[in-house]
């Protein structure tokens, strides 16, 4: 590979949005609510198209959590390396940008499973609505051993996982920028690596079968990495021809390695070079569709899984009652995903971006009206597998 195509020597690609970055944002999440949605057909995606659909969560997480780190890297580190931004400012406005939309879906489904069962339809599964399994999921405890979090909105424990990392950024930062570029990607993978390694030795499986309870062990390293491809990728720059075919071999790479099983290792390989090439590739036509569907995506993550028992509490009940064809159902199956993706666009816009103006807003005042970074990041993507 010619050295031209990568230098230290010209400026790197800025960070910006209605790029790639962003359309990978939509896509993961789109396919969160696929996984999340794949065994509530008459048959099992994984069973009725291919086994990645039973496992893709494990992947989409890796994503998201190496895409949080890289992303919040790129647009504050700067800001909060030169102290224009404190790490008690990063830390309250990463909180309250996840904080809301997560008690108001919370909350909702709660009046969900109160309500149906007021109309005679408790849960099919009341194992997944266990009172004392809610006030850790509420606070977003889950991630660190304290008792609760299962069931209910379930994937919010990568939420809670993330306020974790948050809180390690300024010191993960700290260190990261006293190494050149090389050295920092390096430390991300073995720091992955050994702790991968670590979960295999001490508990017999790998670091991303880590259990919800200890869902922040799981986050870190993957959120680690992620900050140290960011400062890889604002250091060296990348020919933009090789960043876009080393992005479409990566993608190929990872379908290939997932048609033959699970391949973790190689997965997270591909995944780390779809990310860096898709940051390296210049974003000179922005979309606002692309825009407005990656701001979008939190809600994907937050709502998906109140909208899929709301609407198969239902499509399940008129089954039964109604002896629905299997083509019936597969319609209906098809309108849930649809549903929940209609359902966080308007969450999004009705709810969820106005409580966000508002809470940046009062953040600006309470920054005495300074701008502390150059870009604004907007939600970053939370998913969960």
């Amino acid at each position: 590979m010619p050295w031209s195509l990568i230098s230290t020597r010209n400026e790197t690609t800025p960070i910006a949005r209605g790029g790639w970055l962003d359309a990978l944002r939509f896509i993961v999440a789109f396919l969160i609510i696929l996984h999340h949605f794949q065994g509530a057909g008459p048959v099992p995606l994984a069973e009725a198209v291919h086994p990645v659909f039973s496992r893709g969560g494990f992947l989409l997480t890796n994503f998201f959590l190496i895409d949080s780190g890289y992303v919040l890297m790129r647009v504050y580190g700067a800001a909060v390396g030169q102290g224009r931004m404190s790490a008690g400012d990063f830390v309250l406005k990463r909180v309250l940008r996840v904080v809301p939309a997560h008690l108001i879906m919370g909350l909702s489904l709660v009046a969900l499973v109160l309500l149906g069962a007021a109309a005679g339809a408790a849960p099919r599964n009341p194992e997944w609505f266990r009172w004392d399994q809610l006030p850790a999921q509420l606070l977003l405890l889950q991630s660190y051993g304290v008792p609760g979090g299962l069931g209910w909105n379930a994937p919010t424990w990568s939420i809670s996982a993330l306020i974790g990392c948050y809180l390690c950024f300024p010191w993960i930062l700290r260190g990261l920028t006293r190494l050149g570029p090389w050295g920092a990607l390096a430390l991300g993978v073995a720091a992955y690596l050994t702790a991968n390694q670590l979960c295999w030795s001490l508990l017999g499986y790998p670091v991303y079968q880590m259990p919800m309870g200890y869902g922040f062990m799981r986050a870190l390293p993957l959120f680690f990495l992620g900050m140290s491809l960011a400062w890889f990728a604002q250091k060296i720059w990348i020919d933009p021809r090789l960043a876009g075919w080393v992005g479409v071999a990566a993608f190929l790479g990872l379908a290939l390695a997932q048609a033959f099983g699970k391949n973790a290792l190689i997965s997270l390989a591909m995944i780390s070079l779809i990310i860096l090439a898709a940051g390296a590739v210049p974003v000179r036509r922005p979309s606002k569709w692309v825009e407005t569907a990656a701001m979008v995506s939190f809600s994907m993550f937050i709502s998906n899984e109140v909208v899929r028992i709301a609407w198969f509490g239902v499509v399940n009940a008129a089954a039964a009652r109604f002896a629905l064809s299997a083509p019936v159902q597969w319609a209906l199956w098809g309108g849930g995903v649809l549903a929940a993706v209609a359902f966080a666009f308007a969450f999004h816009f009705a709810i969820d971006d106005r409580i966000q103006s508002r809470i940046r807003s009062w953040l600006k005042r309470r920054r005495g009206g300074r701008r502390t970074t150059p870009v604004e990041a907007g939600p970053v993507v939370s998913l969960e597998g």
